[in-house]
Formats: C-alpha cells, sequence, structure tokens
C-alpha cells in the first residue's frame, strides 16, 4: 500500500513540473486598475504577454511584468536544463483579490470628513504548458 502512494507523489510531482505559480501581495493599486492589465494577459503566450506588459501605458502593467518575470524564473529552477522556448509557457491563470484597504479621512465643509478608502491587492499568477 505504502508503494502506491509513493508511486502516485512522484506522478504528481512530475505533472507539477509543468506548473509554475508566483504571487504579488499587497500591492498598492486598486484591484480593478491591476484586472484591467491582468485580463490582457491571461491565455497569452509568456514572450507575447511580456511584449504587451513592457509596452501597455498602464502603471499595473509594470508590477505585473516583474511578476511575470519571477514566475519564469521559478519555472527555469523547477525544470533546469530545459529550454524555455520549447516549453510553449502560457499564462494559464491569474486572479487579483482585493487585500486591506487603508482608511484615510479627508477634511469637508462645516467640519465633517469625506472617507477615502486606499485599496490594494493581491495577484497570483501561475504559468502552465500549452498541452495541459
Amino acid at each position: 500500500m505504502g508503494s502506491r502512494k509513493q508511486d502516485s507523489s512522484i506522478a504528481r510531482k512530475e505533472a507539477n513540473k509543468d506548473v509554475v505559480k508566483a504571487s504579488l501581495n499587497n500591492c498598492p493599486s486598486s484591484p480593478r486598475k491591476m484586472r484591467l492589465v491582468a485580463d490582457i494577459i491571461r491565455g497569452e503566450q509568456v514572450d507575447k504577454a511580456l511584449y504587451i506588459l513592457k509596452y501597455s501605458k498602464k502603471e499595473a502593467s509594470n508590477k505585473l511584468e516583474k511578476l511575470l518575470l519571477s514566475a519564469i524564473a521559478n519555472w527555469q529552477v523547477k525544470n533546469e536544463g530545459a529550454d524555455i522556448e520549447e516549453a510553449n509557457l502560457i499564462v494559464k491563470e491569474i486572479f487579483v483579490d482585493s487585500a486591506r484597504q487603508l482608511k484615510r479621512l479627508r477634511p469637508a465643509p462645516q467640519g465633517r470628513g469625506y472617507r477615502i478608502r486606499k485599496r490594494s491587492n493581491h495577484v497570483t499568477l501561475i504559468l502552465g504548458n500549452k498541452e495541459n
């Protein structure tokens, strides 16, 4: 019984070599603005996604480009000696979740205060092969 469990864990590790994850936590921009850029690169090949992010005018694209480069580096660590061009890597999943909000007050007329919510987000990026 122990050998079957060991065999399945080895097979799972081989399957997980193709999937790589990178995450960015507490990024100080609103999730809505980050999702606009994340939606553009979802499902794209890695080199095309890098090109899109490099020449995008959005501020969020700089942070996502850095995250994508981190995910590529993670893939290279997992697959030593493999060529990245032959791997056909794509942005399999990318999702943006909201993180904590910093709450601030702005002075308003007649002694009131308007609430300002400075939003932040968490981004998770998963790279995978085109075949899977």
